[in-house]
């Protein structure tokens, strides 16, 4: 497929929708609270702010200027910047790193979907608590129930991707992603009114720097990195359809911008709450899955009503999140496929849907009859998420990094980043940037990357 028959988002503003709407997502929901948890709150969060500004950024903008330059998927790209080199490589790899999160993503977008059908017939929010506690493992554990909501949070997804760029993602992310801050927000109100919930507060804006650390800095890296879909292709992706006239530097700082600021009202959504009921803020991945239900259901022992509306309110905005995230990766594996071999839309989409179906079986029933098959001593499902999340998304973003800094000529990335000459804030922080790219950033990411491991 050649650039000039690419499709284009609408606007810029839906460019950033579409780009925020991938940043925003589980990432945020899910994993941020309970990272924050476990290093140092206040702490953790100013580390991520700082990965995210000086990092993340300079990521984004790498992947942006291969893909509007290049117009094509990221195989394609580097076909196409750097002919018959071994850069072709990094394709392949987002390629598999993209098929691996979209295959146990799903699985948690699954349970999602299964929370808000519990919260919508009113039985997550009015029975007893301690029951409400015991829902996730419960759920996660059925062979049938987990598979079942695990295949319709796929197709869900395949079938927006399907309709492509305009029909698909950029009018699903255009409603949903502003629609998913109003429903954040409104949580937000709801949680910090809890009594108790001050306490919570406090630990979202009182750091602990003793309990961060170098780990804590290599997960607040690797958060921003999974958050805002860097290193796998998505963003390169979303680019090859960006208009020429809009500026890579200003959608990098407003998807970012967007993200940080939704993470910050998910912590905010979460931990008062979690505070509130006198639960661990450490409490690791089951925070949302297990907690939070049960917090719900308190609620909803005094005001059934109350109860059953908050949880259906946070459970649609961790399915919309996980959905305008999942369609993100899903569409890296399609463009590879329809560009490089020339599959039909359909035909992508069905082959990876096939796919993606199969390995989220294993990692779906790693929670249950298959939690006792391990390997290197992690379930399928945990494997699944290291690899990708520790391992592969840092190599991926330190080679689009080394890719423009150093195999990209000077002129075709101050071209891209300048538009021409034509943006004047661009054109001044233009040198320290691309000196920050090319000697600072692959530095940074690669100690942390090691010490991750």
């Amino acid at each position: 497929m050649s650039a000039s028959k690419r499709e284009n988002f609408g606007s810029s503003f839906t460019f950033i929708m579409a780009m925020a709407g991938s940043a925003i997502g589980l990432g945020n929901i899910w994993r941020f609270p309970y990272m924050v948890g476990e290093h140092g709150g206040a702490a953790f969060i100013i580390a991520y702010i700082i990965c995210g500004l000086f990092i993340a950024v300079p990521c984004f903008v790498c992947e942006s200027a291969i893909g509007r330059r290049a117009g094509m998927a990221v195989y394609g790209s580097m076909q196409k910047l750097a002919p018959g080199t071994a850069w072709r490589g990094l394709g392949l790899l987002s390629l598999l790193t993209c098929f691996i999160i979209i295959s146990y993503y799903c699985v948690v977008g699954g349970w999602s979907l299964d929370f808000l059908v519990r919260s919508l017939s009113g039985k997550l929010a009015n029975g007893r608590p301690d029951d409400a506690v015991a829902i996730f493992g419960k759920m996660a554990s059925s062979t049938t129930e987990s598979l079942a909501m695990h295949f319709c949070f796929l197709a869900a997804t395949a079938i927006i991707v399907l309709r492509g760029i305009k029909k698909g993602i950029e009018t699903f992310t255009k409603i949903t992603t502003p629609l998913l801050f109003f429903l954040m927000i409104a949580m937000v109100i709801f949680s910090v009114s809890l009594p108790g919930a001050s306490e919570g507060v406090k630990y979202l804006v009182k750091p602990d720097f003793s309990k961060l650390g170098a780990e804590g800095w290599a997960c607040a890296l690797g958060q921003s990195f999974f958050s805002m879909s860097l290193g796998v292709g998505t963003v390169l992706i979303y680019s090859s359809f960006m208009k020429k006239s809009d500026s890579i530097l200003g959608s990098g700082l407003w998807t970012s911008l967007s993200d940080t600021g939704f993470a910050l009202i998910a912590g905010f959504a979460i931990m008062p709450a979690v505070f509130a009921a006198g639960i661990e803020p450490g409490a690791g991945p089951a925070l949302v899955y297990e907690t939070l239900p049960y917090i719900f259901a308190k609620m909803g022992v005094e005001t059934p009503a109350v109860g059953i509306v908050v949880s259906i309110i946070f459970f649609l905005a961790i399915l919309v999140a996980a959905l305008s995230s999942s369609i993100s990766i899903l569409d890296v594996c399609i463009e590879h496929m329809v560009e490089t071999h020339h599959f039909k839309r359909w035909q992508a989409v069905l082959l990876f849907f096939v796919l993606a179906m199969a390995l989220g079986v294993p990692c779906a029933l790693s929670f249950g009859s298959m939690q006792s098959v391990q390997l290197f001593g992690k379930t399928v499902f945990d494997l699944c998420d290291y690899v990708c999340s520790n391992v592969f998304m840092m190599i991926g973003a330190i080679a689009f990094t080394l890719f423009v800094g150093w195999k990209m000529k000077k002129d075709d990335v101050w071209d891209e980043l300048t538009n021409g000459g034509t943006l004047s804030f661009s054109k001044r922080i233009f040198p320290v940037l691309y000196f920050i790219i090319r000697w600072i950033i692959p530095v940074v990411i690669l100690y942390l990357f090691i010490r991750s491991l």
